[in-house]
């Protein structure tokens, strides 16, 4: 396989009330640098979602997943990188301790508290539909720059003042 695959993971592990969050401070040439996200990564070659998933959740953290659920498929295009194909989790149930992480500093956030991160504003919308329990979904987000320029949900383009909204609304 030449360079990154394409497809990635990404999954907030719940402890209580809160998700682990890795603030992305670590890495020079970061596209997510200063951001707040979950953990995960790319897939290597020959991967299932589910082995990425648990491979990157225990590089990252050092935990071990004993219990998660893919909640979504996210589609990211932008006008700065290839497109992205993203498997969304939640993990409830872990074993193991937390390890430093190469790529960032490792915190459990409130979830009440996650609109106050600097979060890409996609992250907000599924945040949103992950705090919904919002059944298995599809969400395309095409980015220029760092702006959020469209949003689709199940095949259905929400508009632009539903998404910006998301920030005030969705942690709430």
């Amino acid at each position: 396989m030449k360079g990154k695959s394409q497809l990635t993971t990404l999954c907030y592990i719940e402890k209580e009330d809160s998700y682990l969050m890795l603030h992305r401070i670590k890495k020079e040439h970061d596209i997510n640098k200063d951001k707040w996200i979950g953990i995960g990564g790319h897939f290597e070659e020959n991967e299932s979602p589910e082995e990425c998933l648990l491979r990157e959740a225990k590089e990252e953290t050092g935990l071990t997943l004993t219990s998660w659920k893919f909640r979504g498929l996210v589609t990211f295009l932008s006008d700065q990188w290839q497109t992205e194909y993203m498997c969304l989790y939640t993990a409830s149930a872990f074993e193991g301790e937390l390890i430093p992480c190469d790529e960032g500093e490792l915190c459990w956030v409130k979830k009440t508290d996650l609109g106050k991160l600097n979060l890409w504003k996609g992250d907000l919308i599924f945040l949103k539909l992950l705090a919904e329990d919002a059944p298995f979904f599809s969400l395309k987000l095409r980015y220029e720059g760092d702006e959020l320029k469209e949003c689709v949900l199940d095949g259905k383009k929400m508009e632009a003042g539903d998404f910006l909204m998301s920030r005030q609304n969705s942690m709430e």
